[in-house]
C-alpha cells in the first residue's frame, strides 16, 4: 500500500471521520500464511479466495501461524516454535500494533486464538522449567498486555483452537517436554502421553487421550468442523510402524483414527504438518511436507479416499466443497470433489500453516 495511503487512512482513524475498519477494508483475504521472500525476507500474506495476494507485510523473523481478529483488520503473527515473540499487525495500513513477550521462562509454540468477541487472545506456552504446558491471556483492547495464564491440561501445548459459536478453547497438548537449554530435544519421549484438553473460563472441562499404544503420536494441528467435531494431525515419535497419523473427536465421545496403513504413514515420513476439514464437513485432508503428500478423508467413515501429491505440501484450508493447499515450493493448489481445480506459482515460500478468515 502506498504511503501516502496508509498516512492518510491512520489521519482519518484517529479523527474517528471513518468507520471501524473490517477485514473487507483490507481486501477481503480470505487466507493468511507466512512466506520467505526470494530475498530471504519473511512476510504475512493475505490471499484472496481468487489465489492473488492482496498484501505482503514484513515480519521480523520466519514466521509459524497465526491468528486472525474476528472482526478487525488485524492478525497476529507468531514466531516459528520454539520462540518468544509475537507481532500484531494491522492489515489495513500494515503498522505493528504491538509486540507480544513471552514471560520469563516460557516460549510460545506458534500457535493463538481469539475469543469469540475478539477481546482476548490465548496463546500455547511452555513452562519449560516446570515441565508443563500453559495459556497465556492477551487483553487485546488494552494493547495486547500480558494479564493471567492458565494450565493448558498437558505437557507441549502446540495448536489451539475456538469451538464455534462458544469461547470453549481445546488445545493439542503434544505430550513431548523441551526445554530451551537443550535445543529442540525431546525429553520424555517413553513417557509422552498427548491428548486434547477442552477448557472453559480457565478450567479443563475434558481430556480425550489416545491408546496406551499411540502414546507416541504427539498431536499437533487442529481443525474445527461448523458443528464442532475436532480433527487432529500427530507427529510420530516411536520407531515401530504406525497406521494412523490423524483422527477427530467430539467432546463425550471416544477419539476416532482415521487409519490408512503403515505404509501410507511411512511415505509421509510420521509427520502431519496441517489439517482441515472441507468446507463441507464432508472430508478432512492433512498435509505432509516431508512426505511431499496430501491425504484426504471420508469425514463420516474415516476411509483414506484420495492421495495428492504436492511437493514441500505446508498449509491447508478449507475451502468452498473442498480445500486449498499451499506449498514451500510457492505453489497454491485449490481441490474440489477430490480433483484438481486451480494451481497457481507465485514467488513466495509458504511456510506451515494457512489460516482462514
Amino acid at each position: 500500500m502506498p504511503t501516502n495511503r496508509r498516512q492518510f487512512l491512520r489521519g482519518l482513524l484517529a479523527a474517528s471521520l471513518i468507520p471501524v475498519p473490517t477485514w473487507a477494508d483490507a481486501g477481503a483475504p480470505s487466507y493468511l500464511s507466512a512466506a520467505a521472500r526470494p530475498d530471504g525476507s519473511y512476510v504475512l500474506c493475505g490471499i484472496s479466495y481468487d489465489l492473488e495476494v492482496l498484501f505482503q507485510i514484513p515480519l521480523p523473523d520466519r514466521g509459524h501461524a497465526a491468528a486472525a481478529h474476528p472482526t478487525r483488520p488485524e492478525a497476529v503473527a507468531f514466531a516459528r516454535r520454539p520462540g518468544t515473540f509475537a507481532v500484531v499487525i494491522d492489515c489495513l495500513t500494515g503498522d505493528r500494533l504491538a509486540a507480544l513477550t513471552a514471560p520469563p521462562g516460557r516460549h510460545f509454540y506458534g500457535h493463538g486464538a481469539f475469543s469469540a468477541d475478539g477481546d482476548w487472545l490465548f496463546t500455547t506456552e511452555n513452562d519449560f522449567e516446570a515441565g508443563r504446558g500453559r495459556v497465556g491471556v492477551w487483553n487485546a483492547r488494552a494493547g495486547y498486555a500480558r494479564v493471567t495464564e492458565f494450565d493448558s491440561g498437558g505437557i507441549g501445548p502446540h495448536d489451539i483452537k475456538r469451538l464455534p459459536g462458544t469461547d470453549t478453547l481445546v488445545v493439542a497438548n503434544g505430550g513431548i517436554d523441551t526445554h530451551p537449554g537443550s535445543g529442540r530435544a525431546k525429553l520424555n519421549l517413553p513417557t509422552m502421553r498427548p491428548n486434547l484438553a477442552y477448557i472453559t473460563n480457565a478450567e479443563v472441562q475434558e481430556l480425550a487421550s489416545l491408546h496406551e499404544n499411540l502414546h507416541k503420536n504427539s498431536i499437533r494441528h487442529l481443525a474445527i468442523s461448523s458443528s464442532g467435531r475436532v480433527a487432529f494431525g500427530m507427529q510420530w515419535q516411536g520407531a515401530a510402524p504406525v497406521s494412523t497419523l490423524a483422527g477427530h473427536h467430539k467432546r463425550g465421545e471416544e477419539m476416532t483414527l482415521l487409519e490408512c496403513g503403515t505404509e501410507a504413514v511411512e511415505a509421509m515420513q510420521g509427520y502431519i504438518g496441517s489439517i482441515a476439514y472441507s468446507g463441507d464437513d464432508r472430508m478432512i485432508a492433512v498435509t505432509s511436507p516431508r512426505g511431499g503428500l496430501v491425504h484426504l478423508y471420508d469425514a463420516k467413515n474415516g476411509s483414506l479416499e484420495e492421495k495428492i501429491e504436492l511437493n514441500d505440501a505446508s498449509g491447508i484450508s478449507s475451502r468452498e466443497g473442498g480445500f486449498i493447499v499451499t506449498a514451500g515450493t510457492g505453489y497454491i493448489r485449490c481441490t474440489n470433489d477430490l480433483r484438481e481445480k486451480r494451481s497457481v506459482l507465485l514467488n513466495f515460500k509458504w511456510d506451515n500453516h494457512l489460516v482462514s478468515i
